[in-house]
Formats: structure tokens, C-alpha cells, sequence
């Protein structure tokens, strides 16, 4: 390899580049060491317990159209109706079967002037420029609601829900829609009233507005801001007059992120999560407030760490949890940080008392742009409640009646200053590296009689969790993967009548089981998932709704880990004969992400983790390393899950001297390290078994060091990638100069015209792979796949540099060394001699610190004598190749 020297100019400019390269080095070390950009609370973190992914979908329908962004989602339990809005069209679809046939179609597309207006305004012809369904909704008993973007001139439009058609000329709704797919909405139809909040137009305010029927109300903008850039979320409507003792009146809750306006110095934040409420009888006031709400309050939810300094502040979806009493509601919502780069989601659930009670507290006031809490007197009636009877029996039957007193101090005084904390004092939940997007939520009534709440969360990349809640603290029963391409989920649905989760994304829409028992093959899986909709009775794992006799049922919630003690479980028997120094790999492949392997030889635990002890272990199966006699025996690979041990699979290993092969001669091959191939087990074994070794043995204790090592050397390795980044840019701009090829190498070689016509006719280099008979992979026993045209195409990568040759003269290059003699029959398929085959398992897994690649293993019992070590195979190729003549001048581009 040729390297050329750095001119002093190139020196100047690289040398500005030293300080940023050696922090970037710094800060992988840091992240390596410390979980960038923050540590992880051990007792929220939680993982899913099951992994499903969408080959293994039980009891899925699915439904696809030609449209797409299916972000609107109508659940009718009555109809057992699906009504779904997507981008152009609204379908109805069956909500027993989504996939079934007879869905219905209404097609709602914008015009092509439409469409080309909208493209002369500056928006995206691929993805803003259609009708995107924003709301559909109930409207009353006959009809539906809908309105759509509509290319940014939006439109809504009423629906004959029995003939399922446009019963009306679409209307304006530049009011009551907003103008593009992605930005924040929420919508209710209350009683025929609409309320609606989002930022309508280009030019005006996010606000809560209600259009129908008059008077129409908005917030206001003067001389106080009630919304500072609010993107909201969801919205939702509790009946407090129900029961109340002081004729209260409904409410309607909003939930968006704003930017902040507070002045505090426990956080930081330019963007913080707000709940607003209105009162659902307000009809504005009379002069002051006149066609603005009366009753507009907002304060700040918050779900944070403050032992991690985590502080949750962006607000991503709500579902509102009603209970049998008002004050029984809970507002469960999922939260993110403000940092776009980093995923992170937590979930914290709120309490209506909690909300009220913020409500009731201190105001905040705008001094000096900034807000700080207001201390002086408040008027009466308290500003921003709703009509009561005891206001009522005071004269002040509507909002229109309160003083102007009163109004003046709602419309400077909208932020309340105390905080509304969580329920639990903290989240719920804490997931470093998902997104969440959807929530909803369903009560269980568990064998023991006690209520729980089962969560339902979607992710930005697909994927449905669906967790528990026990005493505060979340249990996630099952990840599944609901769509294989990557996409948002949009909308979320449960329906407990036809005991189905609706999910829509950008391409389709799922439906799935709320709870798949039978996925849980044994009393101790079916207990260890913890799942509320799911018992053992006897015999298989059952859904607990579909049993009437429960009293044989077992079920345990919060442990997970009783009730199996006396049933009996199936253990996987499996043999293996391998031959004395081949490493052996024995699998066993875990159900569970929180059960942990314990392999057992004999009635002895099996130590995997000593350097000299011969075995390496990991979550996927246990190495035996150059196996000696005196490792054959029973192997037992136990998972161990809530402190219960259950047996999963055993072996019968014999290691056996091999009297076919004669003993090895010592070779004088060069010896290589292929890191790819590599289960650090050679390397390992040498060291620890050769008493001359130079490297110390490392002690558990010491593999801190081990680790702090491997960590700095990460680090100069960022160093070295970040300066042939550099390097190979300045090549790029230089022109010719970078331009790396073969061809060029040649063109630059001292020769005559004539040796530089025949080098580019000539000159090539072939990429070919090397071949076994073991199964496809491996190596072909020094054999060429030239010399065997039956040979598979799989396995490593070589280089044949024999036909890329440049001479300096017309005499031809001396012959290559003969090759090993090729044999004469086509050898049988077999297991490598460490009994490895050839596919990979179904899900591969870290090791618990020893890094090598899983392999699936034959069960055969017998091996064939062809299938020799894979050093003996490396040192023939190694040898055959060493006399052959490479490039006599490589350029840059052979490295």
C-alpha cells in the first residue's frame, strides 16, 4: 500500500480537527461507560417479558386498501362497527372481522385544482397536498361527522350512517379542522356541540374553540396569551355534575405541550405538558370576555425523576380511565423529552382530585414577562369555576352574568401555579430506547377479585406492548410486532365485547386478540407471564372470560410464581457425540427475555465464566471449548425466572477419541486471527492452558479492567475512524487524485503503451467465496470452487489475484504450487466437527459479555471423518495462496 505525505497546508487544516476528534473519542467512552445520555433506574426500566414477532401473529386480521394513512379510528359497539378515515376514503368495516369483504367505501379525494393551489402555497405534493380525515365522529343518531385537510383548504362533511353515504354538500371548515395531516388536533362532539382544539390557520394562534351551535367561544389572545404555541394531544369529557352536592357542571379536559412561561429553578425546560379546562355550560361574557371562555384554567402536569434529574415534559397521548364516581377517573398519559434525537417514553397516571384541587390553588400573574405566583386579593365569585346552584341562588345563572371584576382577572390570570404531580409520585413506567405513541387502557378483575389495569401501548416503529399494572409499577406481559415495516402506530382502540385491539398505521389497520393464552405451552408459562386474562386449569392455559367454572383456576399476578409446584412439564431430551478437542455448542433457547439460563452437568452447576474452566455460557446456550473425556456426561439447561428453576432442555454428550485421523504434524503456515469467525474460545484456551503464556489469568473480580480496556480502546478507535474520515474527504475533493480504482494503478505502472492496453483488457480481479460440503458453509477442504462446479456459493470471501496480474514483460508468471489432491466422490452432508450447522438460531442474543456468534447444531450423533478441524482448512488455503503474485504496484484502492 502506497501512502502519500501530508502537505503542511492539509497539516493546517487537520490540525483544528484534533481537539473535536479527541472529545468525540471522549464522549464514546463516556457513553460506553455511563448509558449516554443518562443512566437507566433499574426498577422502571422494564423489559417485555415475551418478544412475538408478525410471522408468529395468532388470531391477526388485517385490512388494506389502496389508500394510506389510516389515522382516524370510530368505534361503534352497538353496530359492531369499525369506521376507519384515511387519506382520501372512509371505510366501514366489520368489527368482528376487519378483513372480511363487505367493508363499505366512501372516497373523499381533493380536486386536482385543489391539489395544485395547495402545491403553489409551498406544501408537499407527496404528502400535504390530499384530504387527510381529521375527525369522524358521532354526530347523533342518524349521521356521522367528518372533516378532512383537504389540501390545506379544509372541508367536513355529514355521513348517512345507514346508507353510508354524504348526506350533505361538504361545508367549510377552516374552524373546526386544521390545515395540515400532522399537526396537533383534538376534537369531541358533545350533545351536537363541537369542540375542537389545533391551530386552524397560518397566520393565527393555536385555540379551543366551540362551533356549533352559537355562540361560538375561542380563548383569548389579548392582552394575555392564554396558549403559547400548544400542540395538543387529546381531550376528554367528565361528567362532574353527576352526584355532585353543589350542582356543579361538566367539564371538558384538554391536554397539549406548550412552550413554557414559567420562572423556576428546579427545571429548565423551553417546552412543558399542560391540562386546560372549560366548563361545558359556558357561554362567555356579556362585555368583558365577550365570545371567549369564562372558565379557562390550565396548569402543568408533571412526571418526572428528580433523583435522576428526569424531567418528562413532552406530552404524546392520553387516555382518560372513567371510574364508577367522577372522582374515581384517572388520566393516564405517555410522555417524552424534549430532546428529538434521544428516544425515551414514560407513562404517568393522574387523579381528577388531584387535577381540582390545582384548579383551586394560586394563580400566577405576568410581571415583567415573567410569571410568578399572585398574592394579592382574588375576587369573588372565584374566578374560572363553572355555575353552581350556590351562584345560582346568588343571581348568576350564566357565565354572561358574572362580574366584570371577575372576567378581567380570568382573562389576565389563565396558569395556576401548583403542579399537578402523578399519582404514584413518580412514573409508571420508564423505556429508554422505544417511543410510544398510542395508550389505552382496560380493568381485569383477577381471580384473587382484585381490579387491575391492563395498558395497551403502541410504538413509533410498529410494535404493541401490553402491560399491567401492579401496586404502582408496570409489568409488560408481551411485546408484538403488529406491522413488519417500521411505521408509526396512529390510533389505538379496544373493544372488550368483541374482545379485540384495533391499531392503525400508515399502511393498514390490525386487529388482534386482547389476550393470547395459548401461546403459554405450561403451567409455569402461563403463571410467569402474569397476565390477568390468563389461568392455568389443569391442563392448558385458558382466558379466564371464557371459563365459567374458576374455581380450578391458578393464577398468580403479583408474584408470578406460584401454583405449579405440583404439575408436571415436558423436558426436551436431546443427544450428542462429538470427538475429543472440537468445541461442542449446546442450545438453549429461552421464551422468556427476563428468565436467565442455568446449565447443570451432572447435578453440578456448570461455571461458564472462569477463563480456564473450559465452558462459556450465554442466554442462548452453553460452548464446551477443545472438549476433553472428562466433560461427556447429563448437561441440564435450567431457566430461572422469579426465583423458580424450571429444566427446558437436557443432553447426553459423549466425547470420544477420533481413531480415524492420524495425529497431527506440526505446520509452519503463518497463523491468523479472524475476528468475524472467532468465538474468542481459541485464543482464550491457549493462554490459559500454555504455562508460558505471557497474559495473566483474569479473575472475575479483574474483568472490571477488562472492560475499562476495551472501553479505551474504543475510544482511540474513534480517533482513528474520525481521521480516515478526513483523510478520505480531502481525497474526494482533490478530483483526480482520489479517484482509487485498478485500472489506475495500472495506467500509472512505468510500461509501454502497449503493456498498459493489454493491462486494461486484461486486469481484473474475481470475488468468489469459499465453499463446504459440511452443510454449504465452512471451507472446501483446500479444494477451489474451480476445481468442484458442485460446490455451493456460500461461505467466506477470498480474493483469486492470479487473473489481475500486471507483467513487466510478455513472459507469462511462473506456475502456482500444485494443489492438494481433490477427492474423487462428492462428500456427504455432516455437522462441522464442533457439531455446528449452518443456520442461525431464531433470535440471536448478547452473550452476557462473551461475544460470539450462535450457531443451530445437528443432532446427529455421528460425524463424518471429511469434515476436518477449522485451523487444518485455513492452513491449506494459506498455503496453496502464499506463492501466488499479487499487484506489484497496489494502489489506495486495494486496502
Amino acid at each position: 500500500m502506497r501512502l502519500r505525505t501530508r502537505s503542511p497546508a492539509e497539516s493546517a487544516r487537520a490540525r483544528p480537527m484534533a481537539p473535536l476528534l479527541l472529545l468525540l473519542s471522549c464522549s464514546c467512552a463516556v457513553a460506553a461507560v455511563v448509558g449516554f445520555p443518562f443512566r437507566t433506574p433499574p426498577d422502571l426500566d422494564v423489559t417485555p417479558r415475551v418478544t412475538v414477532l408478525s410471522s408468529g401473529l395468532q388470531g391477526c386480521r388485517r385490512f388494506r386498501s389502496s389508500a394510506v394513512n389510516y389515522s382516524t379510528l370510530l368505534l361503534e359497539a352497538d353496530s359492531e362497527r369499525l369506521y376507519v378515515g384515511a387519506r382520501g376514503a372512509v371505510f366501514a368495516l366489520s368489527a368482528s372481522d376487519i378483513s372480511a369483504s363487505s367493508a363499505l367505501t366512501i372516497e373523499w379525494e381533493a380536486s386536482t385544482e385543489q391539489k395544485r393551489e395547495c402545491v403553489l402555497k409551498g406544501k408537499d405534493d407527496k404528502t400535504e397536498c390530499f384530504n387527510h380525515i381529521r375527525l369522524l365522529q358521532r354526530f347523533n343518531s342518524t349521521h356521522l361527522y367528518m372533516c378532512g385537510t383537504h389540501a390545506f383548504k379544509p372541508l367536513c362533511a355529514y355521513i348517512d350512517e345507514k346508507k353510508f353515504v354524504m348526506s350533505s354538500q361538504p361545508e367549510e371548515g377552516r374552524d373546526r379542522c386544521p390545515y395540515g395531516p400532522t399537526t396537533g388536533y383534538t376534537a369531541l362532539i358533545i350533545d351536537q356541540q363541537i369542540y375542537t382544539a389545533s391551530q386552524y390557520e397560518f397566520w393565527r394562534f393555536p385555540d379551543i374553540r366551540r362551533n356549533s351551535p352559537s355562540p361560538s367561544l375561542r380563548t383569548e389572545d389579548a392582552p394575555t396569551r392564554w396558549l403559547n404555541e400548544a400542540d395538543f394531544v387529546g381531550s376528554a369529557l367528565v361528567r362532574e355534575s353527576l352526584g355532585s352536592s353543589a350542582g356543579d357542571d361538566d367539564k371538558i379536559y384538554f391536554f397539549f405541550t406548550e412552550k413554557s412561561q414559567e420562572q423556576s429553578t428546579t427545571y429548565s425546560h423551553s417546552r412543558v405538558a399542560r391540562v386546560g379546562r372549560i366548563c361545558k355550560g359556558d357561554r362567555g361574557g356579556l362585555l368583558t370576555l365577550q365570545k371567549r371562555w369564562t372558565s379557562f384554567l390550565k396548569s402543568r402536569l408533571t412526571c418526572s425523576l428528580p433523583e435522576y434529574d428526569f424531567h418528562f415534559n413532552m406530552l404524546r397521548s392520553v387516555f382518560v380511565m372513567h371510574g364508577l364516581t367522577p372522582k374515581d377517573t384517572l388520566f393516564y398519559g405517555i410522555f417524552g423529552l424534549e430532546w428529538k434525537n434521544v428516544k425515551a417514553s414514560a407513562v404517568c397516571r393522574f387523579s381528577l382530585p388531584e387535577v381540582q384541587t390545582a384548579f383551586q390553588g394560586p394563580y400566577m400573574e405576568n410581571q415583567d414577562s415573567s410569571w410568578r405566583e399572585y398574592v394579592g386579593k382574588i375576587p369573588n365569585p372565584r374566578p374560572g369555576t363553572c355555575i353552581t346552584d350556590a351562584l345560582k341562588a346568588k343571581g348568576i345563572n350564566i357565565s354572561t352574568s358574572l362580574p366584570d371584576d371577575v372576567l378581567d382577572f380570568v382573562r389576565r390570570h389563565p396558569l395556576m401555579s401548583n403542579e399537578i404531580q402523578p399519582v404514584d409520585r413518580r412514573p409508571l413506567l420508564f423505556m429508554r430506547t422505544t417511543d410510544y405513541t398510542q395508550m389505552a387502557v382496560r380493568t381485569v378483575q383477577g381471580l384473587d377479585e382484585q381490579t387491575y389495569h391492563v395498558l395497551y401501548m403502541g410504538t413509533d416503529e410498529g410494535w404493541l406492548h401490553k402491560a399491567v399494572n401492579i401496586k404502582g409499577q408496570l409489568h409488560i406481559i408481551e411485546e408484538v410486532q403488529l406491522f413488519e415495516e417500521p411505521q408509526p402506530v396512529l390510533s389505538l382502540l379496544l373493544s372488550t365485547k368483541q374482545m379485540s385491539v384495533y391499531a392503525s398505521s400508515e399502511s393498514g389497520v390490525i386487529q388482534l386478540p386482547l389476550s393470547n393464552c395459548r401461546r403459554y405451552a405450561s403451567c409455569y408459562e402461563c403463571i410467569f407471564a402474569r397476565d390477568p386474562d390468563c389461568a392455568w386449569d389443569g391442563a392448558e392455559c385458558v382466558d379466564v372470560m371464557t371459563q365459567a367454572n374458576r374455581s380450578t383456576l391458578i393464577q398468580d399476578i403479583h408474584q408470578g410464581r406460584t401454583g405449579c409446584e405440583k404439575t408436571q412439564y415436558n423436558v426436551v431430551q436431546r443427544s450428542r457425540s462429538v470427538r475429543v478437542g472440537n468445541d461442542v455448542l449446546l442450545q438453549c433457547e429461552l421464551s422468556s427475555n427476563l428468565a436467565t439460563p442455568l446449565w447443570m452437568l451432572n447435578g453440578t452447576e456448570v461455571q461458564g465464566y472462569d477463563l480456564n474452566s473450559g465452558f462459556r455460557t450465554g442466554t442462548d446456550g452453553l460452548l464446551i471449548i477443545k472438549a476433553q473425556q472428562d466433560q461427556s456426561g447429563l448437561y441440564a439447561c435450567h431457566a430461572i425466572e422469579n426465583n423458580i428453576k424450571v429444566a427446558v432442555v437436557t443432553y447426553n454428550v459423549t466425547i470420544e477419541l477420533d481413531p480415524t485421523l492420524p495425529p497431527a504434524e506440526p505446520t509452519h503456515s503463518p497463523v491468523v486471527t479472524l475476528p468475524a469467525l472467532s468465538t474468542h474460545s481459541s485464543s482464550e484456551n491457549s493462554s490459559s492452558k500454555d504455562p508460558h503464556s505471557p497474559l495473566p489469568l483474569l479473575s472475575p473480580k479483574n474483568m472490571e479492567v477488562v472492560y475499562l480496556s476495551l472501553i479505551t480502546i474504543l475510544g482511540a478507535l474513534c480517533v482513528v475512524l474520525g481521521v480516515v474520515l478526513a483523510y478520505l474527504g480531502f481525497c474526494l475533493r482533490v478530483g483526480q487524485r482520489g479517484k482509487y480504482s485498478l485500472r489506475a494503478a495500472a495506467a500509472a505502472h512505468p510500461s509501454s503503451k502497449k503493456n498498459r492496453k493489454h493491462h486494461r483488457n486484461s486486469s481484473s480481479t474475481e470475488l468468489k467465496t469459499i465453499s463446504s460440503h459440511c452443510n454449504g458453509n465452512g471451507f472446501y477442504n483446500g479444494v477451489s470452487k474451480r476445481q468442484n462446479a458442485d460446490a455451493p456459493d456460500e461461505g467466506l470471501l477470498y480474493i483469486v489475484p492470479g487473473e489481475g496480474q500486471t507483467s513487466l514483460n510478455k513472459e507469462p508468471p511462473p506456475p502456482a504450487p500444485p494443489l492438494p489432491p481433490t477427492p474423487q466422490f462428492s462428500p456427504p452432508e455432516c455437522d462441522f466437527p464442533n457439531g455446528l450447522s449452518a443456520t442461525l438460531p431464531s433470535v440471536l442474543r448478547r452473550m452476557n459479555g462473551n461475544s460470539y456468534v450462535l450457531l443451530r447444531q445437528s443432532d446427529s450423533e455421528n460425524t463424518s471423518p471429511l469434515c476436518y478441524p477449522f485451523a487444518d482448512e485455513l492452513n491449506k488455503i494459506l498455503e496453496k495462496r502464499k506463492h501466488t503474485l499479487l499487484l506489484p504496484r497496489p494502489d489506495e484502492s486495494s486496502v
